[in-house]
């Protein structure tokens, strides 16, 4: 088997990605990459070949890609110019190297011109830039990670109030950070998928009034949904001290570790029906059945949005 390549294992995607391969497949198989190098040392103890690497930087990167057939760009954690520079280093380096295929983590309905998502900008210019490229691609476009939700919700139950965003009477399928993980795992390793899009959503649609109720009745707490205006968002964390973009400060073990207007302009998305895609991309790609809202709440312990990872120096 060829080696593959799994970028980014320091973050909190790439670390649950990277214990799926050492799960799937022997570790001679393996490479994996990130910019930390204390992060690298366990699995290096293991007999992985770890490699520390920085995509903010092209000088040398092409190196560091040599010797992989199958390449997973975890995309990067920052928004705007910064992101898709880092992105076509990453491209341009794994043409160079050899490499035969990258698997992407996008976004769900990334192509959609009418998709308001902010982060959906660098998505789109990532999936084109691979295409224009001639590398052969699986790209993940994954739904809106439930921890995220899920966290949301009990800072809403702290405050003893309803939980608001702009999302709306908006659908999403909710999906597991956990889940997302293992189809990287699975795309890297599967030698049949060329030129593919793979959507990799949770298993049922729900606004965020259903996915509060879901909450209560598993937690036994009592807030309701409040749909507010996108302003009123803006509001609520620039209250919370969150960034507008990611080029501000986040605060350390923050509850909303992304930027607002990332965000806000996701709730847009969702308000509009602009991610309201439910597939069984998943399940095909990796054998198992997506985890539920239901069940992330019953272990919610284990589903937790988790700290920022990010170095865009």
């Amino acid at each position: 088997m060829s080696k593959v390549l799994l970028t980014g294992v320091d973050g909190n995607l790439g670390g649950l990605a990277a214990d799926y391969l050492l799960e799937l497949t022997a570790t001679e198989n393996l490479i994996f990459g990130g910019y930390s190098e204390e992060a690298l040392a366990p699995y290096a103890a293991k007999g992985v070949d770890t490699r520390q690497m920085n995509f903010n930087h092209s000088e040398g990167l092409a190196e560091k890609f040599a010797g992989a057939e199958v390449l997973a760009l975890i995309s990067m954690p920052f928004v705007g110019k910064k992101r898709q520079a880092a992105h076509k280093n990453v491209v341009d380096a794994a043409k160079e190297a050899g490499v035969k295929k990258i698997v992407y983590t996008s976004l769900v309905n990334a192509a959609d011109p009418t998709n308001p998502s902010v982060e959906k900008i660098d998505h789109a210019f990532t999936e084109k830039y691979i295409e224009e490229s001639g590398l052969d691609y699986i790209f993940l476009r994954n739904s809106q990670y439930a921890e995220a939700m899920i966290t949301n919700y009990f800072t809403f139950v702290h405050m003893n109030a309803p939980l608001a965003n702009s999302q709306g009477d908006g659908k999403m399928a909710y999906i597991s950070r956990k889940d997302c993980a293992k189809a990287v795992a699975h795309a890297l390793l599967a030698d049949d998928l060329h030129h593919s899009i793979q959507n990799i959503n949770g298993p049922e649609l729900m606004t965020m009034a259903e996915f509060v109720e879901i909450g209560n009745e598993v937690t036994g707490n009592s807030i309701s949904y409040n749909a507010i205006t996108d302003e009123e968002n803006y509001a609520i964390f620039d209250a919370m001290g969150v960034p507008r973009t990611t080029d501000g400060e986040f605060k350390k073990d923050s509850e909303a570790p992304y930027s607002s207007e990332g965000m806000v302009t996701f709730a847009q998305a969702i308000r509009e029906g602009k991610m309201d895609l439910c597939t069984e991309d998943f399940e095909t790609l990796t054998g198992d059945k997506a985890l539920t809202v239901r069940y992330m709440f019953e272990n919610q312990a284990e589903f937790q949005v988790g700290e920022r990872h990010s170095q865009d120096n």
